[in-house]
């Protein structure tokens, strides 16, 4: 199983969450887990989605996601596992 970390930061709105879990279907990424606060008036979410059956490469998705944050003025991130465990090794 291939995963990704997907972070999206920026001030709270109505369907974040939606918009954010549409992409995902569209590109059948399973959101795996997903925790999300609003602190004062900014919106902080991680998910953690399975990218191995995945209806497009790797970068279309991460473009995509990034295209909605660009749209909406939020922070987007998308993380391959394989980056998020290299920077983390000991």
């Amino acid at each position: 199983m291939k995963k990704t970390v997907i972070t999206i930061i920026g001030k709270d709105n109505f369907g974040i969450i939606a918009a954010a879990s549409a992409i995902c279907a569209e590109c059948n990424v399973n959101i795996m887990d997903i925790t999300q606060s609003v602190l004062d008036d900014m919106f902080v979410m991680v998910m953690l989605a399975d990218i191995s059956k995945a209806n497009c490469s790797f970068g279309e998705f991460s473009d995509k996601m990034r295209e909605f944050g660009g749209k909406s003025a939020l922070d987007v991130r998308v993380m391959h596992e394989d980056i998020f465990n290299s920077m983390h090794r000991i």
